[in-house]
């Protein structure tokens, strides 16, 4: 499979952006605001949804179709970021990533905020001028056992 090469440009694009990030791990030290440069980066290890569509049936024998990708996550033009419920003292810990969400500042207005959900409730919300992503795969893929589970409630 080649690796996986994303720029998000409007709501739309990060909505298939966040389909792709669903369930990705990353320690809180493996990202940061770049304050000079208006960049937030984060570097994450994503599960390959795409290749695990349907690959429960066929694992075959030692085969592990479930696989990880080493991921870098780009947000330019960056105003701000906040954080709720998450400490940044705590660089091991590791957080997993729930969504990716764009809300605009107001209607027809490029600037607005991404907002990264982690499970357990933290958030990060990031401020920026205009839409503009970049999710890009970084090596190659490994095997993982197991595919994210996602309890509903009633």
């Amino acid at each position: 499979m080649t690796d996986l090469k994303l720029i998000a440009l409007d709501a739309e694009d990060i909505d298939v952006l966040s389909a792709h990030l669903q369930d990705a791990v990353l320690k809180v030290g493996e990202m940061a605001f770049l304050k000079r440069e208006r960049r937030f980066v984060a570097m994450l290890n994503r599960f390959d949804w795409s290749r695990a569509i349907g690959a429960e049936g066929r694992p075959g024998k030692g085969r592990k179709p479930f696989q990880r990708r080493r991921s870098a996550l780009r947000f330019e033009r960056v105003i701000g970021a906040r954080t709720q419920g998450l400490d940044l003292s705590r660089k091991d810990e590791v957080l997993e990533l729930l969504a990716v969400r764009f809300e605009p500042a107001a209607q027809g207005d490029p600037s607005g905020a991404f907002m990264l959900h982690f499970a357990g409730g933290g958030a990060i919300q990031i401020d920026v001028e205009c839409v503009e992503a970049e999710l890009r795969d970084l090596g190659a893929a490994w095997a993982t056992k197991a595919k994210p589970e996602h309890k509903l409630d009633d």
